[in-house]
């Protein structure tokens, strides 16, 4: 099917010929772009380009396939060069996030155990997953953190300090087969553990939970404003003070008489 490859296609294509609704940003070896359907506040992906002739459409249609070309160093470059486009787009989210919502969140990082599309791609993601497109049990699945269908950045950066066979094990046992299951699992809050018994229950509640985190994290970020405002002023009263007391020292020095000469000195010569 055509949207299949539709990352591969925005992977090939020059940069400037990307719509502004679709493309955030790039550099020369990554694209970030919006997610068509974002199942949260903010959802990102960064895709690496196309570099012939190592770096092909086969070589880069998942992480898998990357893993596997037999080239680690080239396969640790790539991952690498995505993940520090991740640091500095989860800080320009959080930015965001400061100034829409007042507080800021958790942005996780990761990859899909099993990819329902062609060319490798890195989730950047909201910790929140309320989005309108967060319809099915596979969705919800393939972003919880902790069932394993989600690779975090930082556990897949590791396999590359990993001993060489823990490596080729990993490779030999990435399959999708190991991952599809996960996608069936029964649904749970990722906040509580809560099993929910459906999709609508799941979501409601997933509202809740953020309706809660919004509310403590204004409050948080209110304490933290009033407190810096405390501190600014202590600063500045303290800077007055100095200042004045500097001001007053000065002046007595000024205004305090000479020491008269002793009367047994002698008179000064006429």
């Amino acid at each position: 099917m055509e949207y299949l490859t539709v990352l591969r296609n925005y992977a090939t294509a020059a940069p400037e010929s990307l719509s502004s609704s679709l493309l955030y940003k790039h550099s020369p070896k990554n694209i970030i772009i919006f997610d068509a359907f974002p199942k949260s506040v903010f959802h990102f992906l960064i895709l690496p380009r196309v570099q012939e002739p190592k770096l092909n459409t086969a070589t880069l249609h998942s992480l898998r396939t990357l893993l596997g070309a037999g080239d680690r160093e080239q396969a640790k470059e790539v991952v690498t060069a995505m993940a520090e486009e991740a640091k500095a787009l989860k800080e320009e989210i959080q930015e965001e996030m400061m100034q829409r919502f007042g507080f800021k969140w958790d942005v996780w990082t990761g990859f899909h155990g099993a990819p329902s599309m062609h060319h490798m791609h890195l989730h950047v993601i909201s910790a929140d997953l309320i989005s309108e497109k967060m319809k099915h049990k596979k969705h919800y699945n393939s972003f919880h953190p902790k069932l394993g269908f989600f690779l975090h950045i930082d556990d897949v950066l590791s396999w590359f300090d990993a001993v060489p066979s823990f490596y080729s094990n990993l490779i030999k046992d990435f399959k999708p087969s190991k991952y599809e299951p996960i996608l069936k699992e029964s649904l749970r809050c990722f906040h509580c553990n809560e099993e929910m018994k459906n999709m609508p229950t799941l979501k409601a509640h997933l509202q809740e939970e953020w309706n809660k985190l919004e509310r403590r994290g204004k409050e948080i970020a209110k304490r933290k404003r009033k407190h810096e405002q405390t501190r600014a002023s202590s600063a500045s009263k303290k800077d007055v003070d100095e200042k004045r007391s500097d001001q007053e020292e000065s002046s007595s020095k000024k205004l305090k008489p000479s020491p008269s000469p002793p009367s047994d000195a002698p008179s000064p010569e006429k």
